[in-house]
Order: structure tokens, then sequence, then C-alpha cells
């Protein structure tokens, strides 16, 4: 009734306060004295991750946009059919290749060709073409170059049903088969003959992409996975992303992801969207064409928006252009 009271905390005795003290650097000690926990830092010492090495692409706009290419990270170029996402990827393997570098192309639909990678100037010296194909394909390659593991050509023990290696350089790895890597999600779909057959390539292609990445000795590996359908594309496990992530984290490898829709998720340090906007048409029928109405593409404009950026600040503009010519129009 009108006193005032104060209370005070209660006082523990020093003694107390030193054997908590003695006791927490005793755990602390035990702990740093497990092998496996040897390399565990605390987060109040850990430092700033440095940025990574960035290389060109091969295309000016687009190293103005992104900074280039990041090595030891993932990085994701998607877009629609006649987007212009096998121009990036061309320029991005001929500079590659131009720096003295040993690249791969994991190509999960057997859709690359090379006359335009030497178009683009690609050393196709330095390039490894791993083609995925069907376990049993209905069609047959008449040149006995493109030959796979079982047909007329240089077979490696161990490979893989369906794929075939073009250009391997000394010391890489063979592929031996196992079951890691790609799941079924029990569809219908899945169970049809088109989705079985994408079901085998992409497994082929997770197979060949974990050991391409073990090895650490490429500069640049590309997996082309732009005419993969995009339900089939989505049934790749998250974890087979993470994976990849993990095995180029410090090493000087670039991947490269081509794609319909980004599928990667947060897997991926850089997704960037390319699309065509505007063509030149020569009007011109090409040589000893039977159609006389046909034309030829000459030139394609290509816009590339940056859709996400894990390496920095994404800038104001995230938006440019290029022009990308045919090997025909000189």
């Amino acid at each position: 009734m009108g006193r005032f009271f104060i209370f005070s905390p209660p006082s523990f005795p020093r003694s107390t306060a030193g054997k908590t003290a003695k006791k927490t650097a005793e755990i602390l000690a035990q702990v740093g004295a497990i092998s496996k926990l040897a390399a565990v830092v605390p987060a109040s010492r850990l430092d700033v991750r440095p940025a990574p090495e960035m290389v060109s692409s091969g295309i000016p706009q687009l190293d103005l946009l992104t900074g280039g290419l990041a090595r030891g990270c993932l990085t994701e170029i998607c877009g629609t059919a006649s987007s212009g996402r096998t121009s990036v990827l061309l320029f991005a393997l001929a500079r590659a290749t131009q720096r003295g570098e040993v690249c791969a192309l994991v190509d999960a639909s057997d859709a690359f060709d090379p006359a335009s990678a030497l178009a683009a100037g690609m050393e196709m010296s330095r390039l490894l073409w791993v083609r995925c194909e069907e376990k049993y394909p209905l069609r047959k390659h008449s040149s006995a170059a493109l030959t796979s593991c079982g047909k007329t050509g240089d077979s490696h023990p161990g490979m893989p049903s369906g794929v075939s290696y073009q250009g391997m350089p000394s010391g890489i790895p063979q592929v031996v088969e196992n079951e890691r890597g790609f799941s079924r999600c029990g569809s219908t779909r899945w169970n049809h003959p088109e989705g079985r057959r994408w079901e085998s390539q992409l497994g082929q292609m997770l197979k060949v992409t974990d050991l391409l990445l073990q090895s650490n000795g490429f500069g640049m590996i590309a997996l082309d996975l732009g005419d993969v359908p995009v339900e089939s594309a989505r049934r790749i496990p998250l974890a087979s992303w993470f994976r990849f992530r993990r095995a180029i984290e410090h090493t000087p490898t670039a991947l490269l992801v081509l794609e319909q829709q980004p599928i990667a998720g947060s897997c991926s340090s850089v997704l960037v969207k390319v699309s065509g906007v505007r063509s030149q048409i020569s009007g011109y029928p090409p040589i000893h064409s039977k159609l006389p109405h046909s034309e030829l593409l000459d030139h394609y404009e290509i816009t590339v928006e940056l859709l996400n950026s894990r390496l920095e600040r994404k800038p104001v503009h995230s938006t440019a252009s290029f022009k990308s010519r045919a090997a025909w129009a000189g």
C-alpha cells in the first residue's frame, strides 16, 4: 500500500559459473578431437565464400548480362524450340575449346550436328560427344563412325547399352552399369513405349554425367535436354542435380544444362531464358531443292533474359539480344 518492492536477481556463486565454462571447454575439446568433425568451423569464424571464376560464353552480350559462365557452378539455359538455345551451346563449347580446354557434350536426344559446331568455330579434337540412344533403336546410322556398344566399331566393356562415345580423349574412365540416379514415378504414361524410351536415355545421361564429373578433367560439361519432353525431364530426381552441383563445387568445371523449362530448381546458380524474336529470310531456295517455293533462314535475333542468379544481385537490365547467322549465310 504505497510501498516500493525491489526484486534483485539471485546471485550464483562464482564457482558455479567457472565450472560451467570449464565444462563447455571440455565438451568443445572432445568434439574437436573427433576426426570427422575436425573440419567443422563455428559460424562466427566462417569466411565469405569467394566469387567463382567466370569464363566467356562466346557471346559478348550474354557475358555483359551474366558475367559469363561460372566455374564450379550449374548454369541453366531454357527455351522452346527455335529459341536459340542451341546457338548458345555451340558458342559456349566453341569458346571453351578455343581456350584449349577439353569439353564433354552429353547428347540425351542425339540431336548434335557436327557441321554446325565446325561452323561455330569449335575444335572437335577437344570435344567428347556422348550420344544417348535407345537400347533397341528402330533406326540405324549408315555411317560406321557413329557406332554404339554392341555394333560395328570399337566397344567399351561396361558401357551402358545404347551409349556411344565420339572423340574420346585418353584417360576417360569407362562407364559402368549402376542403378542410382533415376527413378520411376509410377505414372501410366511412363509405362508407354515413348516414356520408357526417354527413361532409358535419361538414365544413360545421369550415369555418364556422374562419371564425367568424377573424372575432374573437363573445362566444360554440357547436358543437352532440349528435345526431351518436359514431363520426362521433370522426372529426374532433384537429388541428382544436388549431386552434380556438389561434384563440381570446388572444381574448374562449368556445368551447362539446356532444357525447355527449368528443372534443376535451387541447384542452379544462374538461370537464363532465350527466345527468338525476329528472323531474316533470304528468299532463295536451297541448292538442288525440289521445292522452288522454299526459303532459307539466314539471320535470327535472339533475346536473352536473366531469370535468376545466385552469384550476385540481379542487374537492372536483365535482358540482352544478339544475332545468330546460319552457316549457309556466309
